[in-house]
C-alpha cells in the first residue's frame, strides 16, 4: 500500500481510489470516511454510496487490534513478561544495543520497574512491530505516541486493549484448537506458564510437569498411560524410581568423625544394607571417592547397575550411599569453592538449576557437623582452582 501511495495524488484533484486513498492517508492519518468526505467536498453519504475501499486502505496502512494480537501473545510467550507490564509497554522502555540485543523496562502492576534483555527473535519481533506501527505512530497525539502498542480504532489512533474478546477472534482467524479438538482459549496470564515450561525443558529443571499447561487429566492420558503390560511396567519402574530418589535425597546424610558413636552406626549399616566388614573399609578409606566414602559403587543409583558409578564429584553430596569423614574435608571445600566460583559466572537461574541443591546440602548439612578446627585445618590445603578438582573441559570456571 506504501508503494501504491507513490502513485498516487491528492484525490481532491484525481478522484477516489485505492492510490489516491493511499496518498492522502499517508500525509492525513488512518482518518474516516466523514474526514475524507469533507477533503472531497462531498457529504459522507454520498462518499459512501460512490466509493469503496477506505477501510482496506486503512489497514493495509495502519495497524489494528487484528494485527496487534499475534505480536502480543509470540512476545509474551518468548519473554514471559506478566501481562500487565507487557500491556503497558512504552518506547522509551525500549533500549537498542546492538543488531539483535535489546533491553526491555516494564512495569509489574503487583512489584516495581523491571527490565529483561530480550532473546535475538523476540528483539526482532519487537523491532518489526515498531516498523510496522511506524506510520501511525508519525499521526499519533503525543499522549499516545509513547506507547508501544498503537493500533487504529475507528479510524481514530488508540491504545491497544487486549480483551478476551479480541482473544477470541484470533483463535477463531487461525483456527486454534486444544487437545479436545475445541478452539483454544487463550488467557493471557498462562503465556508466563508457557514461557517457564519450554524454558524448563530446555535445561534440567526441578519442575515435576511435563506441562503446566495441560490439566492432570490430559498429562495423565498421555504420559501415564500403558497400552502394553511391558509398557506399564516401564512407567511403574519410572514411578519406583521417582518416589526412591525422592526419598533419599529426604534422608540425612552420614558424616562421622574420629569418634564416631558406636551405637548409631549398627542403624546405618542395616540402612545402607552393607555386608559384614564393609563398615571397617568405609571408615579406613579403602572405599573413598573424590568427596567421600562410598558405601556401593556398582549399586546403579545414577547409572546402570552393575557398573561403576558415573556421577560428577558433587553428586555424592546428595547420595544416600555416601559417607564423609574428616579426610573428606579438603576436598569437601574444594567442591564448596568451586560452587562459589559457577555462582559468580553462571545466570542465577541457571546455577540454581544445576549446583544449587548440592551447594545447599553441603554448606547447610554436612559441613557443620565438622568441628570448625578440623575445617580450618584442611582449608589451607584448598588453593580455590579448577585443577583441584575432576573436570571436564566444559566445567571449568576459568
Amino acid at each position: 500500500m506504501v508503494a501504491l501511495a507513490e502513485d498516487g495524488q491528492d484525490p481532491a484533484a484525481g478522484g477516489w481510489n485505492e492510490a489516491n486513498g493511499a496518498w492522502l492517508m499517508l500525509r492525513m492519518g488512518p482518518v474516516t470516511r466523514t474526514e475524507v468526505a469533507a477533503h472531497l467536498g462531498i457529504t459522507p453519504d454520498l462518499f459512501t454510496k460512490r466509493h469503496r475501499g477506505i477501510e482496506k486502505v486503512r489497514a493495509g496502512l495502519f495497524p489494528s487490534h487484528k494485527n496487534a494480537v499475534p505480536y502480543m501473545l509470540l512476545l509474551a510467550a518468548w519473554t514471559g513478561i506478566v501481562p500487565d507490564g507487557l500491556t503497558g509497554l512504552e518506547m522509551p522502555g525500549i533500549r537498542w544495543a546492538g543488531r539483535q540485543a535489546t533491553l526491555l523496562s516494564y512495569t509489574k502492576g503487583r512489584t516495581a520497574e523491571e527490565s529483561l534483555a530480550l532473546s535475538p527473535r523476540a528483539s526482532r519481533l519487537l523491532e518489526q512491530w515498531v516498523q510496522h506501527s511506524a506510520l501511525l505512530r508519525r499521526h499519533a497525539p503525543a499522549e499516545l505516541a509513547e506507547h508501544v502498542w498503537l493500533v487504529t480504532r475507528q479510524g481514530k489512533p488508540a491504545r491497544a486493549a487486549f480483551e478476551e474478546y479480541m482473544m477470541r477472534g484470533c483463535v477463531k482467524a487461525h483456527d486454534l484448537r486444544g487437545d479436545d479438538g475445541q478452539l483454544l482459549p487463550i488467557d493471557r496470564r498462562r503465556l508466563r506458564t508457557t514461557f517457564i515450561a519450554q524454558r524448563g525443558h530446555r535445561q534440567w529443571s526441578l519442575r515435576a510437569t511435563v506441562d503446566p499447561n495441560h490439566s492432570p487429566e490430559v498429562e495423565g492420558d498421555h504420559y501415564l498411560s500403558a497400552a502394553t503390560p511391558a509398557q506399564k511396567a516401564v512407567v511403574e519402574e519410572i514411578a519406583r524410581d521417582a518416589q526412591g530418589d525422592l526419598l533419599r535425597r529426604a534422608s540425612a546424610q552420614l558424616v562421622v568423625d574420629e569418634m564416631a558413636s558406636a551405637a548409631g552406626l549398627p542403624e546405618e549399616v542395616q540402612r545402607l544394607g552393607l555386608a559384614k566388614g564393609a563398615l571397617a573399609e568405609l571408615l579406613s578409606g579403602e572405599r573413598d571417592v573424590f568427596s567421600g566414602a562410598c558405601a556401593d559403587q556398582f549399586a546403579g543409583l545414577h547409572g546402570p547397575k552393575g557398573q561403576p558409578c558415573p556421577a560428577r564429584p558433587w553428586v555424592c553430596l546428595l547420595c544416600p550411599l555416601a559417607l564423609f569423614a574428616p579426610r573428606h574435608l579438603p576436598n569437601l571445600l574444594r567442591l564448596k569453592a568451586f560452587f562459589a566460583r559457577q555462582f559468580r559466572q553462571m545466570p542465577r537461574e541457571q546455577f540454581g538449576a544445576v549446583f544449587a541443591p548440592y551447594a545447599r546440602r553441603l554448606s547447610a548439612d554436612i559441613l557443620p557437623r565438622f568441628e570448625k578446627a578440623a575445617i580450618a585445618a584442611a582449608q589451607r590445603d584448598v588453593g580455590d582452582e579448577d585443577a583441584e578438582l575432576p573436570l571436564r573441559a566444559e566445567e571449568t570456571t576459568s
